[in-house]
């Protein structure tokens, strides 16, 4: 069944098939990294931007 796929491609759909790949593989890698993601480390990233905001409102209130 794959063998007959893949002798029906034309040139362009190469790209086509291509890109579908990549973008199959980017998402399957971030799935598997963000299930193997400690939760230590998933919590610190995710209070960086409120730790910077909270930073800059202390500072503007020393003004």
């Amino acid at each position: 069944m794959f063998k007959q796929f893949v002798q029906g491609i034309d040139g362009n759909q190469v790209y086509l098939i291509t890109s579908l790949a990549i973008f199959l593989l980017f998402f399957i890698v971030v799935t598997v990294m963000l299930i193997r993601i400690k939760k230590p480390h998933a919590d610190y990233m995710g209070d960086i931007p409120l730790n910077d905001a909270q930073a800059d409102h202390l500072n503007l209130q020393e003004l």
